[in-house]
């Protein structure tokens, strides 16, 4: 099939690249000269696992084309996919600028048949305006073409997207009341899902409403958790050991149990900012996500407050390692990373940091800026040198395991703040480390 992917950033380029991957000629439309260059060039912009390799194999292939021409994408397929950003506006709703003007942008060049599929996460709504938009281009150029608006939204885990993608454990299109278009996105799906069907057809605005659901769901389940680990700390539990207790509960579940220090990313923060906004533009407060949200922003702050306990407030002539930058694994990703947070309290108390991440350097170098203070090493060993302390703020695979004698070796003094659980508290308590972990209390070497 011929697919118009209108975007490129990472919700467009990981669509576009998995649906060529499965044969479809997918043309990716972005108006940054500067990424679609970059990607003519065989590079991509972001950070994703096995996604590189498939862009070159179909760019190759010629199944996938990258351009900023406008006319000549909407020319070219009858799916018409708008994946581009929806950034959260200063009140908290999600910017719809960049999808209204795809919509215009597909209405002032379409000269036949278009399904248009939102694929961006958007409010509930958005299709209708979608449909307005494309109409009143249309109109504009006195031209009576027929298409239809579908929502598919994604579902896609930054650091696994292309898996997610290829394996996708629902497919969800909302626009049940157009067989045509539905029919055309059942084709193009089919190959995804072949051994097992994971296709939910639903009218639109229900579709548009869950991936906001989702969301919300997987971030009040975090922030629940995160509010349950300090008060297991002032209890004397350990939230760990109840983690294990609750999630084996097949009505509860393991996914998304795991105390640390706040979510982040591109889709929790402001999915639920987008959904306390429609709330409150509903006339109806949502009071559980409200305590969500804030639970968040108070995990951000635990690591610093445990810092600042066992070093004092003011931290001058301390230096720190940063061991993680990224919001996640497996991704260079920083929006809203918690990291962001525990980097300016303790520069901002006078403290000196060594940061280390294995994807995340550059930008961290973008988002942090130079700072007085603020320094980055090549190698998570070399973070260690010099430093007081060892903050671990991402989970990345290679912080899992590390070499603890190492560690206690380098440090000044034999100090992790573990932001992640990752390790066993009482493990670094027999090889002499102090070790101040999240929901777990504190655990010192034997005197």
């Amino acid at each position: 099939m011929k697919v118009t992917v209108i975007g490129s950033g990472y919700v467009g380029l990981v669509s576009g690249a998995c649906l060529a991957e499965m044969g479809n000629d997918v043309v990716c439309m972005d108006v940054d000269e500067r990424k679609i260059a970059l990607l003519k060039d065989g590079k991509i912009p972001i950070h994703e696992p096995g996604l590189q390799e498939m862009v070159m194999r179909n760019v190759i292939a010629g199944r996938l084309h990258f351009t900023t021409d406008v006319a000549a994408s909407v020319q070219h397929g009858t799916l018409q996919f708008i994946g581009v950003g929806t950034p959260p506006d200063e009140d908290g709703s999600a910017d719809m600028s960049y999808v209204l003007a795809a919509a215009r942008s597909i209405g002032r060049h379409m000269t036949d048949y278009k399904v248009i599929v939102d694929k961006s996460t958007v409010p509930v709504g958005t299709g209708d305006r979608v449909e307005a938009a494309v109409r009143e281009e249309l109109a504009a150029r006195g031209v009576e073409v027929g298409f239809a608006v579908i929502s598919n939204p994604e579902f896609l885990k930054e650091g696994a997207a292309v898996e997610d993608f290829m394996r996708p454990d629902r497919v969800i299109i909302g626009g049940d009341d157009d067989e045509r278009a539905v029919l055309l996105m059942r084709a193009l799906y089919s190959p995804f899902t072949r051994n097992r069907e994971r296709m939910l057809i639903m009218d639109r605005r229900s579709a548009e409403f869950t991936k906001y659901a989702a969301n919300a769901m997987l971030a009040t389940r975090i922030s629940f958790m995160n509010e349950l680990a300090l008060l297991a700390e002032r209890v004397g539990a350990d939230i760990e050991r109840v983690r294990i207790g609750i999630g084996s509960d097949p009505r509860i579940g393991t996914q998304f149990l795991y105390a640390g220090t706040g979510y982040g990313g591109s889709c929790f923060p402001k999915d639920v900012k987008a959904l306390l906004y429609t709330g409150q533009a509903s006339g109806m407060a949502l009071q559980v996500l409200g305590a969500v949200e804030a639970a968040n922003e108070r995990q951000k702050m635990v690591l610093v407050d445990k810092v600042v306990k066992r070093f004092g407030e003011d931290l001058t002539g301390r230096q720190f390692a940063v061991w993680g930058l990224a919001f996640k694994p497996d991704t260079d990703d920083m929006r809203e990373a918690p990291s962001r947070v525990i980097v300016q309290e303790l520069l901002r108390r006078g403290a000196d940091i060594k940061a280390y991440d294995p994807v995340a350097m550059t930008e961290a170098r973008r988002v942090f800026g130079t700072q007085p203070g603020l320094g980055y090493v090549e190698q998570q060993a070399q973070a260690l040198q010099g430093s007081d302390a060892l903050l671990v703020v991402t989970e990345w695979r290679q912080f899992k395991s590390p070499d603890f004698e190492q560690i206690r070796k380098t440090l000044k003094l034999p100090v992790i703040f573990d932001g992640r659980n990752l390790y066993d508290p009482v493990l670094l308590a027999s090889m002499g480390l102090e070790y101040h972990a999240i929901g777990r209390g504190s655990a010192a070497p034997p005197a």
